[in-house]
């Protein structure tokens, strides 16, 4: 199951013997754990046990048998947690699949593993009595989801539009749109009020740095002279190395120029860049916007620019003046 199905599925069916969280996304794996502790272990220092996976190797799995197999001393269950836990599939059948296939039922095994195991491990999640938690990182509708589910919960109201913008303020992730949602309910709470509006996420929620180039490139496809100079303001105003953020800048135009100019599908595209499909999905959006000749003559002026300033021909403040004066004017 995803996360986002995570909470509902313990409401339902209650403590399960084995769970394997297993993603990228630090965030759920953390939530997860948490979920479980806050309702099961009322003493989590005579009733939970922490193991490194890593060390976990031949017979030394018997110190995690010796710990599943320990009664609960006040707890209604015994929480054992073990982090990036990748045994063979030798380990698995000598030492790991009776207790699998009969768990105690006082122990809640949680194995947290960032990754899926590599060759000749045994796949965790195939086997028995296992309950499967996918905590990879968050397509769109997930996140926009797990957003309205939260709000909701607590009484307030946010439709699809206000959760993209929460979203895409916080540039997907997780760990930031958790503190953001949490920051945005009691906003509404203060105000007495039980539908979030796009108006108030942008009062209260700084977008990343990714959003404002997103908008900056949008104030260029308008010809926003003004909008763009104010957004290239902020991002540079509160820095004192601006290299960084043209080179963001250069990067996006570069990246907008080559979801423009392949052919395919977002899915095959994603897969050829190493991006999210959710977020070619919303570059080849933007990119329509501009010619590819465009594109490319974006990249390569800001390219210059930071080229420019590497020689030691322009400052960093007049190689900002220059983007501006290529972007609008196309000179320099």
């Amino acid at each position: 199951m995803k996360y986002v199905d995570f909470r509902k599925f313990t409401d339902e069916h209650g403590a399960q013997p084995i769970y394997l969280l297993e993603g990228e996304e630090l965030y759920f794996r953390e939530k997860g754990e948490a979920l479980l502790r806050s309702r099961y272990v009322q003493e989590p220092i005579l009733d939970s046990a922490v193991l490194d996976g890593g060390l976990l190797k031949g017979d030394k799995i018997t110190q995690l048998l010796a710990a599943v197999n320990t009664f609960p001393f006040v707890s209604e269950k015994r929480f054992v947690k073990v982090t990036e836990f990748y045994p063979t599939q030798n380990d698995f059948e000598k030492y790991l699949q009776p207790y699998f296939e009969n768990p105690t039922s006082s122990t809640i095994l949680f194995i947290a593993n960032s990754e899926k195991g590599k060759t000749g491990t045994m796949s965790l999640s195939k086997a028995k009595n296992v309950t499967y938690v996918d905590c990879g990182k968050s397509d769109e509708e997930t996140i926009k989801r797990w957003i309205y589910l939260t709000m909701k919960k607590s009484g307030v109201v946010a439709d699809g539009m206000t959760c993209d913008l929460i979203a895409a303020y916080c540039n997907y992730d997780m760990s930031r749109i958790s503190m953001e949602t949490e920051k945005l309910l009691l906003c509404a709470q203060s105000a007495g009020v039980t539908r979030l509006t796009d108006e108030m996420v942008q009062e209260n929620v700084h977008p990343e740095t990714e959003y404002k180039v997103y908008e900056l490139t949008n104030a260029i496809s308008r010809g926003n002279n003004a909008e763009f100079i104010r957004i290239l303001q902020e991002l540079t105003v509160k820095t004192t190395d601006i290299l960084p953020v043209l080179s963001m800048i250069a990067g996006y135009f570069k990246t907008l120029y080559e979801v423009r100019v392949m052919n395919g599908a977002s899915a095959a595209i994603a897969a050829e860049l190493g991006m999210k499909e959710f977020v070619v999905r919303k570059n080849k959006e933007q990119s329509t916007k501009f010619s590819p000749e465009a594109l490319l003559r974006y990249y390569t002026g800001v390219y210059d620019a930071i080229a420019a300033v590497k020689c030691g021909e322009l400052t960093p403040t007049a190689a900002v003046k220059w983007v501006t004066a290529q972007v609008f004017f196309k000179q320099a």
